[in-house]
């Protein structure tokens, strides 16, 4: 007996089984340094709001009172704008007496305002100047604040990606890493505030210790604590004392959008860092990539992710994956967990420098459920992906070769620095060479 399917079921039924299909299926990210959009914009509008990324700010803008940099671009720019650079931050704090971290207390004018609830002490200030020829406001770290360090500043280039990363790809990774080394190496995963969407939090996946899932809300922290610019997610100033500019600084222009929503598109629309054509595919590489992963480098500089599908929705319901971003594979040869590898510089997760006052009142019981504690001594995992392109190495830029950065790794990294130590000569080279690669 024959049975004849309608038309219009048959048809139902290939749709279903077409879009199954493409949901499975995955495109590899576009690579390069050629500040061209990955898609997500058109090369003008990409172009665009590289400009706003690239501005340099003045006081008429609100730079300050306190501030790092003038432009996003200074922080972000080799060798492309969004790419890392060898610009530190500096960051200090104490040991209270019942052993916990805590945020420094720094005076400015003369003792008359102490800066607090920030680990970040600013390299520069506005004052004195014309207006205020008194107010001498520069941030210098007192003798009580022994815990200190430096922070390079992070490549942004193929974020888009990693910010349409589904949580649970992440929640996976950890426990899968933590069970196939019977605990040896287990990522840590920190639930976040979306400051955008307040009450909502999610994974994350920026900063060196993951203090932000959203790249908007990651884009909204820097421009105030870097540069000084008030926006709508980050309405406070650090200091009153020679501000002249009412607040927020970051307005919507005549598009309706913010100076922060302008550097999150940017972000979003960039191009994963392009490994060196030359190198990738010689025998000296592909050896080095194969002993890269058998001494266990990858079990933290994971090659290989996939994103979220297109339509997804995320950062507390506020932006859904374009096709741009959905299903698309990339190579960041890093898990964006934090770890022990001995190199952790004791400095606690500043909740209300990264999160803004309101948003830090309002989730104070959720962040309290975070081991942020625990994460003192850990560092998210850098994505390898550009690393050649980087003079200085590890989060503190305090190594200077691909092989010192290697035989730093401690902690967790012990047994992969030590199986790395034990290779030939050649083998090690190899390796090395790998790393050149990407």
């Amino acid at each position: 007996m024959r049975f004849l399917i309608p038309l219009a079921v048959l048809c139902l039924i290939l749709s279903s089984l077409i879009l199954a299909s493409s949901a499975s299926r995955s495109t590899e990210a576009p690579t390069g340094f050629d500040n061209k959009s990955n898609g997500v914009a058109d090369d003008a509008t990409h172009q665009a709001d590289q400009t706003k990324f690239e501005e340099v700010e003045q006081l008429s803008d609100g730079l300050g009172p306190l501030y790092n940099a003038q432009s996003c671009r200074e922080c972000h720019q080799s060798p492309v704008s969004g790419a890392a650079s060898q610009v530190t931050e500096l960051r200090v704090g104490h040991q209270g007496p019942e052993g916990h971290f805590r945020n420094p207390e720094i005076p400015i004018a003369h003792g008359a305002e102490v800066i607090s609830g920030r680990s970040l002490v600013n390299d520069r200030a506005i004052c004195p100047n014309a207006a205020f020829p008194n107010n001498e406001i520069q941030e210098r770290v007192p003798e009580t604040e022994t815990i200190r360090t430096f922070r390079l500043s992070l490549n942004l280039l193929g974020d888009g990606f990693v910010e349409a990363l589904a949580d649970q790809t992440l929640i996976e990774l950890a426990e899968q890493q933590c069970k196939s080394s019977h605990r040896k190496i287990c990522g840590q995963v920190l639930q976040v505030p979306i400051v955008e969407a307040p009450g909502q939090m999610s994974v994350g996946k920026f900063g060196w210790k993951d203090q932000h899932a959203s790249l908007l809300s990651f884009a909204a922290d820097a421009y105030l604590n870097e540069m000084g610019i008030t926006n709508r997610l980050q309405p406070d100033e650090v200091t009153k004392l020679c501000n002249a500019v009412s607040e927020p600084n970051d307005t919507p222009g005549t598009d309706g959008l913010s100076d922060i929503d302008h550097f999150a598109r940017f972000i979003r629309a960039t191009k994963a860092p392009a490994r060196d054509s030359q190198l990738a595919n010689g025998p000296v590489a592909t050896k080095g990539n194969a002993l890269f992963r058998k001494i266990g480098c990858a079990t933290c500089h994971v090659e290989t992710l996939t994103t979220a599908p297109a339509g997804t929705k995320i950062n507390g319901g506020t932006f859904t994956i374009p096709v741009a971003l959905g299903s698309i594979t990339f190579h960041p040869y890093g898990d964006f967990l934090m770890h022990d590898v001995g190199t952790g510089d004791g400095i606690l997760q500043a909740t209300r420098e990264h999160y803004g006052n309101r948003v830090f009142q309002m989730m104070s019981g959720y962040l309290s459920k975070q081991d942020f504690e625990g994460s003192r001594n850990k560092i998210r995992s850098a994505p390898l992906w550009g690393v050649r392109l980087r003079p200085r190495l590890m989060h503190d830029g305090a190594s200077l070769t691909l092989r010192d950065a290697i035989l730093r790794h401690r902690g967790e990294a012990s047994h992969v620095s030590q199986q790395f130590e034990k290779l030939k000569r050649e083998d090690q080279e190899a390796i090395i060479e790998f790393l050149k690669s990407l």
